[in-house]
């Protein structure tokens, strides 16, 4: 017998779909009704919004994939090491996404809960919509979820719960201790990246972008790590989680969505699927504050190059929705200057106006982007003009007293150097 596992899908405490996952590795997802019919829904993505013109066609449909699931649902799961670490708990194959969003399903990214079904639990029109047939197929739940969180991903990162100048891995099933600030541990492949990464991050901070708060943290107070093969680095990286709203007795889930949801990419398909113009358009269209959102955009594409960051792909941008319904644009993450590790780097993720190579970016690849996007040139170029007034005049001096490594540093200012006129940036004399 084919047996079948079921998950309800919730949203803001909204039941909003079902997932199935066969043991054949078919799996099944469905919207409720109630969720596609209700014109003041809570945005689970862009696509599903009544903002957007193919929403009713899109929630109407049945996805049936195999063992990788929907974008919507995959691209909330880790990749790399940390998958390997949980489904190694798991005792499941990594490829198996359905077992790992069942056990990952209360601490995901954004406000989207997933919770495994007794078969009694399972509505009979939902059974027939999942193509269960036979009731005896349906397989009474128990998946372990103890210290489960996903965090999508390449790096070791983990969802931990702040408290008393000490971090505690996040129990999933408490929504008091779900957690509120992501800790990126150091890398076994490359040096200091948390030194790196909290660097860069206050470099952009410090000329504009919006930034969560951050920290170094000493690994001597990160408590319940599992047991890792790590360098003996100092300190990690802690940034605020800006999906995560917490009172002194629970946390309110914030949703968010990533670009690879939005464009419906799979993760392996993040550097590959779309350019810059295309992610500014949804921006430029559906932002709540469109202005605003659009020039922080160009400010963090302009960083991306001034920092050497050639990782900013479709997952390492965000949609936030504050007030459930209404798209803006989240607050950075994940800027780091990435050509320190990869010998001879000079792209950055996406294209930006046909070009990828930041030492042959300039002002006009903003201007003909600007004009793809529909956005006034006016009310881009003020505002890259004042991020690099800013980055100018206070960078140079601001590097010497951030812990980046000396020798990092120095490869810094040999690319400001070597930016375009538009872009260079040189160290005070």
């Amino acid at each position: 017998m084919n047996t079948v596992a079921v998950l309800e899908l919730t949203l803001h405490h909204a039941v909003i779909g079902y997932l199935a996952g066969f043991q054949s590795g078919k799996n099944i997802l469905v919207f409720t009704d109630s969720f596609r019919f209700d014109q003041q829904r809570p945005t689970l993505s862009l696509l599903t919004s009544p903002l957007y013109p193919q929403a009713d066609k899109i929630l109407e449909k049945t996805y049936v994939t195999h063992q990788r699931l929907h974008p919507l649902l995959s691209n909330l799961l880790p990749e790399g090491a940390l998958r390997e670490l949980i489904a190694q708990s798991l005792k499941i194959h990594i490829d198996n996404e359905f077992q790992l969003l069942a056990a990952l399903g209360h601490d995901l990214p954004g406000a989207l809960i997933a919770t495994p079904l007794d078969p009694e639990e399972i509505p009979d029109e939902i059974k027939f919509k999942l193509q269960i047939s036979n009731p005896d197929q349906i397989l009474k739940q128990e998946i372990r979820t103890d210290n489960k969180f996903s965090l999508a991903g390449v790096q070791m990162k983990f969802s931990m719960k702040a408290k008393d100048g000490r971090f505690t891995l996040a129990q999933a099933t408490e929504s008091s201790l779900l957690g509120d600030w992501i800790i990126k541990t150091p890398s076994s492949r490359h040096a200091f990246v948390p030194l790196n990464e909290y660097s860069m991050m206050t470099l952009a901070k410090m000329v504009g972008i919006d930034v969560p708060e951050i920290r170094l943290v000493d690994m001597a107070l990160l408590q319940d790590l599992p047991p890792l093969n790590l360098p003996q680095e100092q300190y990690a990286f802690a940034i605020k989680r800006f999906d995560r709203q917490s009172t002194a007795n629970t946390t309110e889930l914030i949703h968010i969505e990533d670009f690879a949801q939005i464009f419906g990419a799979y993760p392996h398909q993040k550097y590959s699927t779309t350019n810059y113009e295309q992610i500014g358009k949804i921006i430029y269209q559906y932002s709540d504050n469109k202005i605003s959102d659009i020039q922080q955009f160009a400010s963090r594409l302009l960083i991306n190059i001034l920092l050497a960051n050639g990782d900013a792909h479709l997952k390492n941008w965000s949609m936030i929705y504050h007030d459930k319904r209404t798209p803006r644009l989240s607050p950075a993450y994940d800027i780091l200057m990435t050509s320190v590790y990869i010998e001879n780097e000079r792209h950055f993720a996406l294209n930006l106006a046909k070009n990828k190579d930041w030492y042959l970016a300039e002002m006009k690849h903003f201007e003909q982007w600007a004009e793809k996007v529909g956005v006034p040139w006016r009310v881009i170029e003020k505002q890259l003009h004042e991020i690099m007034d800013k980055a100018r005049s206070v960078w140079p001096a601001l590097l010497l007293d951030l812990p980046m490594g000396s020798a990092h540093k120095e490869k810094l200012r040999e690319h400001w150097k070597k930016l375009h006129p538009d872009f260079q940036i040189l160290a005070n004399d």
